[in-house]
């Protein structure tokens, strides 16, 4: 793998990362008085979410855009608005959280999740997709409260849930999870399936992090678990953004410490050591597909593979 391609590859934002140009804006989520003006200001623009799906438009010039409305064109809800923050320009967006999405007049609309349509919204609206379909995922999942069982209501335009009963605050919650590129002494990676993955398909390896362990000590245990191998250094790559429902993916390069495979069946119906080259001639058969582009998987196999891997209909 030549310097300047690998330079190429990690220099490429990940999906669901690149800067939003969206200012979150925390501090304006308590105070009511502004909430209610920024709701009402001719600028703000407003979408839908529902089922980790909004609706999504191309443009004549080849875009995919969220489709946003004017707040005072948005369907009613009393209390599912979801502040997501204010862009360079000064317009405010809100999601609405719904059992449905609203249809369309002119039926050019589709619906879309962050798999559809991730790589194809730019960075501002793909940004407040991931924020507003991770709000929805916790708000549909956390309606009651933890301490005492009663019901929760809704505060923080969107981003705290309260007791009222106990006075317990609820905050959104984000799962550790840890994705990593294993190779070995001769440069080989280790790619595994799913057991409910379609036949083809590998990808990097992945497990949760567990209580009272380090991230690095995750990245050991869920290799060994899931495929027998052990692995010494670990070193952080970068991060991912994974509502589905609420993970934060935190991806690793792994040096494996021993080779031998040993699949637990559970998770990993088969996992294989492949060379640069066995990958290559895998992808021109159609033996092996690759990981969905989206996810932060297919870039740290790019990483070590030394260029993007392809796509449906590319030619090697």
């Amino acid at each position: 793998m030549s310097t300047d391609s690998y330079a190429d590859t990690a220099e490429r934002p990940i999906s669901l990362t690149a800067p939003s140009g969206i200012d979150r804006e925390a501090h304006s989520r308590l105070d009511e008085a502004w909430l209610a003006a920024a709701w009402s200001h001719p600028t703000t623009r407003v979408f839908v979410v529902s089922g980790g799906q909004a609706l999504v438009d191309d443009t004549p010039d080849g875009r995919t855009e969220l489709v946003m409305t004017p707040a005072f064109e948005a369907p009613l809800t009393e209390t599912h608005r979801y502040f997501l923050g204010t862009d360079e320009d000064g317009v405010r967006y809100f999601a609405l959280q719904k059992d449905a999405l609203p249809g369309r007049m002119d039926q050019s609309a589709r619906p879309a999740g962050l798999r559809e349509a991730g790589l194809l919204l730019s960075p501002r609206d793909a940004g407040l997709l991931v924020h507003a379909v991770a709000l929805e995922n916790w708000q549909r999942l956390h309606r009651f409260c933890s301490r005492c069982g009663e019901r929760t209501v809704i505060a923080a335009a969107g981003h705290i849930r309260r007791c009222q009963a106990c006075g317990a605050e609820h905050y959104p919650r984000t799962d550790p999870a840890v994705i990593m590129l294993v190779t070995d002494e001769e440069d080989r990676a280790l790619l595994g399936r799913q057991v409910h993955w379609p036949e083809g398909r590998f990808s990097t390896l992945a497990g949760f992090v567990e209580p009272g362990e380090s991230i690095e000590q995750s990245v050991r245990r869920e290799v060994r678990e899931e495929v027998g191998v052990d692995v010494g250094h670990v070193e952080y790559v970068a991060s991912q953004p994974w509502p589905f429902p609420s993970s934060l993916m935190l991806g690793f390069m792994a040096s494996a410490t021993s080779s031998r495979i040993e699949v637990d069946g559970d998770e990993i119906h088969e996992a294989r050591w492949f060379s640069r080259e066995d990958l290559r001639a895998a992808f021109e058969s159609g033996e092996v597909l690759p990981p969905y582009g989206i996810s932060i998987a297919a870039r740290l196999i790019e990483l070590w593979y030394g260029k993007p891997l392809p796509r449906p209909g590319d030619v090697l």
